[in-house]
């Protein structure tokens, strides 16, 4: 049975905080160039202002049934929620000057149907290389089933940076759809 991808169904299994992002707070984003859902390409580490990437594991596409368990793995589940909520935030989030990415390691043709369905506002960024996560040294899991996108997968965690240095990071990120709120509670907090 296919799920709909916009609510999360009841009893997921909450992430636990296994200290996997402890060492990223006053990290600076990497130079390094991503492709982009708008056809450009993006270099976190030369952005100044506030900057807010929420990393996620896989979007999923109405009619294509998510892996096998996927709804077991904790953290996993949620990616569309998590999506929409920064878009149903966004004109809040500019009124802090903040350019907001999501970033997985999908190939950007993949992210693309995305961010056009849901009619994201802000860009979607692939680290299909694993480049941004292995300089940062992002916590990852892998999904072997995976035979048309990368099966290395983002835990979802997002990263709040100024001028290129990371100020925040939200880890575990549960329930998805709050993220936008603890960004913007700490983009209030902060200012």
């Amino acid at each position: 049975m296919v799920h709909p991808y916009e609510k999360l169904p009841d009893n997921l299994p909450i992430p636990q905080d296994d200290n996997a992002c402890d060492h990223l707070p006053g990290m600076a984003l990497p130079n390094k160039d991503l492709p982009s859902t708008q056809d450009d390409v993006v270099n976190l580490g030369k952005l100044r202002g506030w900057v807010v990437v929420y990393c996620y594991p896989m979007t999923g596409q109405p009619g294509i049934e998510l892996p096998e368990g996927w709804d077991d793995i904790p953290g996993a589940r949620g990616c569309t929620p998590q999506s929409c909520a920064f878009r149903d935030h966004y004109s809040e989030l500019q009124d802090f000057n903040a350019e907001v990415f999501g970033l997985s390691t999908q190939p950007t043709a993949y992210q693309k149907e995305i961010a056009q369905r849901v009619h994201l506002p802000f860009r979607l960024l692939s680290d299909q290389n694993l480049k941004l996560c292995q300089a940062l040294n992002l916590p990852t899991f892998t999904i072997d089933s995976l035979m048309h996108i990368n099966s290395t997968l983002i835990k979802r965690t997002t990263l709040i940076a100024k001028d290129g240095i990371i100020r925040a990071v939200h880890y575990p990120v549960f329930p998805p759809h709050a993220d936008a709120d603890w960004v913007l509670d700490y983009l209030k907090s902060a200012s």
